[in-house]
């Protein structure tokens, strides 16, 4: 059963203060499970990462809308069978000693964190044109894949993904993220039932972390890498962290 987790920054809060971006931050490929062993070396008992569909609805882990920056593929994620996506190799950009790396399901990272006691932050990554059919399969695989553990932290760049999630999984907590957050960020955020706001912590100040906060919301800031601004936006009240820094921040 999933666990609800109440609005309001007095109830108890599930997930720790720092966050590995994308797995495991700059230590190795991105958004694959070589990520998780990174978190386990540091200390970290929370990863972030980006799960999109492939052609054939499969539910994996990527970042970019194509496939030419971190795989050996090429040309648009959304056009690619996961039979196709699977044989890629994910690591080879990254070092050698990566070589052969492969993406992961979203069913691989929710083993992943069963066996180290990870959270996760899922971020919905939707394709052009993918938003609903996205927020819906992710919300819908997430409330199953992590049955028994903490449940993990939906959030999107995209309102329709979002709100895909959060009729497709309303149990599941809710984040919605922005690089700079907009004057009507109460709005949007009340229209989506979310439990934290996510945003750029260049663009992050006291006053609006307290605002945020005062609304009943979590906050979490990234991508944050200088230990001096982890502790500023600290006592600032930030809730979460996201770094790509797993070596500096502890």
């Amino acid at each position: 059963m999933a666990i609800r987790i109440d609005r309001g920054n007095s109830a108890p809060w599930p997930y720790p203060r720092l966050i590995a971006h994308r797995c495991g931050g700059t230590l190795a490929p991105e958004n694959t499970l070589a990520g998780f062993d990174a978190c386990v070396r540091y200390g970290y008992r929370m990863v972030e990462f980006d799960a999109k569909l492939s052609a054939d609805n499969a539910l994996f882990l990527l970042h970019d809308d194509t496939l030419d920056r971190t795989t050996n593929g090429r040309g648009p994620a959304a056009t690619h069978t996961w039979q196709e996506l699977a044989a890629l190799d994910a690591g080879a950009w990254r070092g050698a000693q990566f070589v052969g790396t492969r993406l992961p399901t979203l069913a691989d990272a929710a083993e992943r964190c069963a066996r180290d006691g990870i959270a996760a932050n899922i971020e919905i990554k939707p394709c052009p044109g993918r938003e609903v059919i996205t927020g819906t399969l992710v919300a819908q695989g997430a409330l199953a894949l992590w049955r028994g553990q903490t449940p993990p932290l939906l959030s999107s760049f995209s309102f329709e993904a979002l709100a895909a999630a959060r009729d497709a999984a309303p149990s599941l907590p809710r984040g919605m993220l922005f690089e700079q957050v907009p004057a009507d960020w109460l709005r949007i955020v009340s229209e989506l039932d979310c439990v934290s706001l996510h945003a750029s912590h260049r663009y992050l100040s006291e006053p609006l972390v307290a605002q945020i906060r005062a609304s009943g919301l979590r906050v979490l800031a990234y991508t944050v890498n200088d230990p001096a601004r982890a502790r500023l936006l600290e006592q600032w009240g930030v809730d979460m962290i996201c770094s790509d820094r797993l070596d500096l921040l502890s």
